[in-house]
């Protein structure tokens, strides 16, 4: 029986690259796996090797050279295809290393005996009032975090002793065991891969090698901090394993809201009530700001949401250390309760200006009916 085209097993074309058929045959390979079709094992088993064979000569160059030029011709003379355990199987190792990976969760794993692993990053969350965002400010703050025992110096042991290499994998932290051509490795299940295991463990921290404690840090607040800004602390997470550095701790920052100011990027806004004959007239009023009460003039006729800006009265940015401005918008504030004398006096100013409110009216008028004519 004719055997198949290579690259028709595993659905590739003539120019596919070493990625394109390595992703090819891995999908294959998880896809007729025996383990995973046990109602049809002898059928996967064929193709899943098929798919192996396919991939042996088509991911080295050499082979596939030698293929492309003269079929399964280049190969009836030799001795088999070496299936991951002979030379040259570096490559196909590399695969099945992935592919075990996605059968027992995880991939292939080194020993763990030496490696120093990083401590983990602690998030603390922060509420400031609105100026101490704008002014900057200091907090402590208590952080509940993992570090290493002291007594044992984090090994685990009890003081004396030490750990064992791990008789079940030898130190290597993982085990091996054939099934069916392959040779499959997963982790050690007596000392979860770390090649390792701790016959005496520490009274103190029952052979964890740590400990948790409340440490209090000061954090320093920059002046312009906004909602949701973060600051990193080097160092103040968690204790790292086997030597490992220690995390980082991220604290995050949640301002309050204020009564009077609101903030839009280095600008402070707020609304500066005025009465209507202040407006009419203009006067000088007190505006607050962050640094306290400042004369501010508005001229005669202003209406309700005016801008006026007050220069530097803003937020310091970050990045650049320059002042923001503080931005006033004035409404106009119409009294609701009037006395007899205050409504004659309205209402022989608005026959004082009747004449040109007539003339407003009587424009507005025909703006309308251009409009809709």
């Amino acid at each position: 029986m004719a055997k198949k085209d290579f690259y028709e097993i595993l659905g590739v074309g003539h120019d596919a690259s070493d990625d394109d058929v390595k992703k090819a045959y891995r999908k294959l390979a998880l896809k007729y796996h025996p383990d995973r079709n046990p109602d049809d094992k002898e059928q996967a088993e064929t193709r899943f090797k098929e798919a192996s064979e396919a991939y042996q000569v088509l991911s080295d160059a050499e082979k596939r050279s030698q293929y492309d030029r003269f079929g399964h011709a280049a190969f009836d003379q030799a001795q088999g295809f070496d299936f991951g355990f002979g030379a040259g199987a570096s490559a196909f190792e590399d695969v099945l290393g992935d592919l075990f990976g996605d059968f027992f969760g995880g991939g292939r794993r080194r020993s763990g005996r030496s490696r120093a692993v990083r401590g983990d990053d602690l998030r603390y969350d922060l509420d400031i009032g609105f100026e101490d965002a704008i002014r900057g400010t200091e907090h402590e703050v208590t952080v509940p975090r993992t570090v290493s025992c002291s007594s044992c110096t984090g090994s685990g042991a009890k003081g004396g002793t030490d750990a064992e290499v791990c008789p079940a994998c030898q130190g290597a932290g993982q085990v091996r065991f054939q099934q069916g051509l392959f040779q499959i490795a997963k982790t050690c299940g007596q000392c979860n891969g770390e090649g390792r295991v701790i016959r005496t463990p520490c009274p103190a921290c029952r052979g964890t090698g740590n400990h948790q404690e409340m440490r209090e840090i000061r954090v320093k607040i920059p002046a312009g901090v906004d909602e949701g800004s973060r600051l990193k602390l080097r160092g103040e997470g968690e204790s790292g394993l086997r030597g490992g550095p220690t995390g980082d701790l991220y604290v995050v920052l949640h301002v309050a809201p204020h009564p009077l100011f609101a903030r839009e990027g280095s600008h402070i806004v707020c609304e500066l009530p005025v009465s209507m004959v202040q407006a009419a007239l203009g006067a000088k009023i007190d505006v607050p700001t962050i640094d306290g009460v400042v004369k501010m003039s508005i001229p005669a006729g202003t209406q309700t949401d005016k801008l006026f800006r007050l220069k530097g009265k803003g937020v310091r940015d970050l990045r650049t250390g320059r002042h923001g401005d503080q931005i006033v918008r004035v409404v106009v504030e119409t009294p609701g309760q009037l006395t007899r004398k205050q409504k004659d006096l309205l209402k022989q100013f608005a026959q004082a200006g009747k004449e040109d409110h007539e003339s407003l009216v009587a424009g507005f008028a025909g703006k309308v009916r251009e409009l809709f004519d």
